[in-house]
């Protein structure tokens, strides 16, 4: 069997209860055994079968969600002014904000416990992933020529991962039915709330500390989304 068998209905049962015990209780949180019992499988070593360890277990989480994210990335990105800030961010965070606010959804936040328990690192071998990472990196400098390196770089990084932890916990306010505000103006309010981060000036403080660390260019992380 494939491992990366999300194409039976056992197997993407297994697939989507394993994504949801990752979410919740952590990477480490979960065994494979206690995944196949919660799926509704009476062999123990169902997953195993399906989709061999844990680490590709992960890897067939990602490519079920990772597809369909970049398409929706792209096709915004591609009607965006790349000129606008505003608009290249809302292209980058719209498609996973949509994907936080479907039903029985777990995925932004299995992606937040991956960064969590630094497990990220085993996965970024996805092209389209790296693709994804690199090109939004490279747009976000060419419009942000105003902040100095590294604190521009630092920033970026930061907005990303801002952005991930909204929403996570957009996703786990609809997984457990909580009042929220519509969805158009939450994605509204933090579109703006993340452009404002990056376009911000430097304070006087980050400046000289930027320029005594000018050579201490961040190396880029293994971003996920």
């Amino acid at each position: 069997m494939s491992a990366t068998d999300a194409t039976s209905s056992t197997g993407l049962q297994l697939l989507l209860t394993a994504e949801r015990l990752f979410a919740q209780r952590g990477i480490d949180g979960a065994s494979l055994r206690q995944i196949a019992a919660e799926a509704g499988s009476a062999n123990n070593s169902a997953v195993r079968y399906h989709f061999g360890t844990k680490p590709e277990l992960l890897r067939a989480i990602l490519a079920h969600r990772l597809g369909d994210l970049q398409r929706r990335r792209a096709l915004l990105g591609a009607r965006a002014d790349p000129d606008d800030l505003r608009a290249r961010v809302e292209a980058h965070l719209l498609p996973l904000l949509e994907l936080a606010e479907a039903p029985d959804n777990h995925y932004v936040s299995f992606v937040e416990q991956l960064q969590r328990a630094g497990a990220e690192g085993v996965l970024v071998d996805q092209p389209e992933v790296r693709r994804s990472r690199t090109e939004f990196v490279a747009g976000m400098r060419c419009l942000l020529p105003h902040l100095p390196e590294p604190a521009r770089t630092l920033r970026i990084e930061h907005a990303q991962d801002l952005g991930l932890h909204l929403a996570a916990e957009r996703e786990r306010a609809v997984d457990r039915a909580e009042p929220r505000v519509p969805f158009a103006l939450y994605v509204s309010a933090v579109v703006d709330g993340i452009t404002g981060f990056l376009s911000a000036p430097c304070s006087a403080e980050t400046a000289g500390l930027t320029a005594r660390h000018r050579s201490a260019r961040p190396r880029l992380g293994p971003r996920l989304v």
